[in-house]
């Protein structure tokens, strides 16, 4: 966890973890966002619920037909980061989720700077994704799965 800033903006956002299960492998989907692989997410709109956030920005970063279903809750993530000379601290609500079709194809929000929408194995994932934060994220839904 990292260290709270007082005078920092405060962010909440929501995401998740879109799987499915292949014959031999659980995938997940990722995204490239800005030259790094990340997990959808994006920051919660007002009367909007944080489970509701999660699934809107899932389908629209990766470019669903229809709002993903949330299986679990995988907890929060928190980071600091600081834009344009202004400091925030970010809290992320995380879900499990799956599709409710077979959707095949995927258009990246490049709007948010998505320029890739990939079904990656969790192993993978773990490795190429670069923000620890991520990284404790896909162990625990691993965890979650293996049980």
């Amino acid at each position: 966890m990292t260290k709270r800033d007082s005078k920092a903006e405060k962010i909440t956002a929501a995401g998740g973890i879109l799987f499915r299960k292949e014959p031999y492998a659980v995938q997940i989907l990722l995204i490239h966002r800005n030259g790094v692989w990340d997990l959808p997410k994006g920051k919660l709109e007002p009367d909007e619920s944080i489970a509701e956030c999660a699934a809107r920005e899932v389908r629209e970063e990766v470019g669903l037909k229809k709002n993903p279903v949330i299986e679990a809750n995988l907890g929060t993530t928190e980071h600091s980061y600081e834009q344009n000379g202004t400091h925030f601290d970010k809290v992320t609500y995380w879900f499990v989720m799956r599709l409710t079709d077979d959707q095949l194809s995927y258009t990246p929000q490049e709007a948010e700077g998505i320029d890739k929408v990939e079904w990656i194995s969790v192993k993978k994932a773990e490795e190429i994704v670069e923000y620890q934060n991520l990284k404790h994220l896909i162990a625990r839904f691993k965890e979650g799965i293996n049980r």
